[in-house]
């Protein structure tokens, strides 16, 4: 696999395409470009992450496969979508626990789209059971929870984000101290980053430091599911 000396300049404006072009045809037509801009870049960016994400934690897995690996498939999902475009237009890589089978483990993220680029850390749509144990977590271990979102690194650079509940969950009071953060439905941790850092050879490392900005955040969410970190 080559080297990743950063995503080409063609890559942002290839999804830009796709997004004003989504139809098999189209994609069909432009596969070869796909490849080059896309997915061999995206799979070179993460075998190049391997050894400085096991130095966060070696329980996260960074895998180049085009199928089944950390690089989220390109088709899309449309079975119970309104949207039946069958491409998603965004860069969508996952590092996941070694325990996590799919996109709802804990993992650290990183997203790129024309709109928008941004890494994340935590979990996405944890199951009941998932959620649970962490609201019962935070409950019995404030401080630490406090600590690890208040934490300098942190705080500066990320916002919790993702979907809540309007009503406490059953069981916690409507005054709890924290009752706003036990009403989440996700722990994401989201960090904005400028479209045009994709393009340097460095990009993997400034990758990893803000990784690392969130390692208190992913070590009390792995924690309270009781997976090592």
């Amino acid at each position: 696999m080559a080297l990743f000396n950063g995503f080409p300049q063609g890559t942002l404006p290839f999804l830009s395409e796709l997004k004003a072009n989504n139809n098999k045809a189209w994609f069909n037509d432009n596969k070869h470009r796909y490849e080059a801009l896309v997915r061999e870049p995206a799979l070179a960016f993460i075998e190049s992450m391997a050894t400085g994400l096991t130095e966060i934690s070696p329980h996260f897995r960074a895998i180049p496969k085009k199928v089944g690996g950390s690089l989220m498939r390109v088709y899309r999902d449309t079975r119970f979508a309104s949207d039946k475009t069958p491409y998603k237009t965004n860069i969508g890589i996952q590092f996941r626990h070694e325990l996590g089978k799919d996109v709802h483990a804990p993992g650290f993220y990183l997203h790129i789209e024309p709109e928008g680029c941004f890494v994340g850390a935590g979990i996405w749509h944890p199951e009941s059971k998932t959620l649970n144990q962490i609201r019962t977590f935070m409950d019995d271990n404030p401080a630490a929870w406090r600590k690890a979102v208040e934490a300098p690194a942190f705080a500066r650079h990320f916002n919790l984000e993702g979907d809540s509940l309007k009503r406490p969950p059953r069981g916690f009071a409507a005054d709890h101290p924290l009752i706003e953060d036990l009403k989440r439905k996700d722990f994401i941790a989201i960090k904005a980053i400028e479209p045009e850092a994709i393009h340097s050879a460095r990009f993997g490392r400034s990758v990893l430091e803000d990784f690392r900005s969130a390692d208190a955040l992913m070590r009390y969410l792995c924690t309270a599911i009781n997976v090592n970190y």
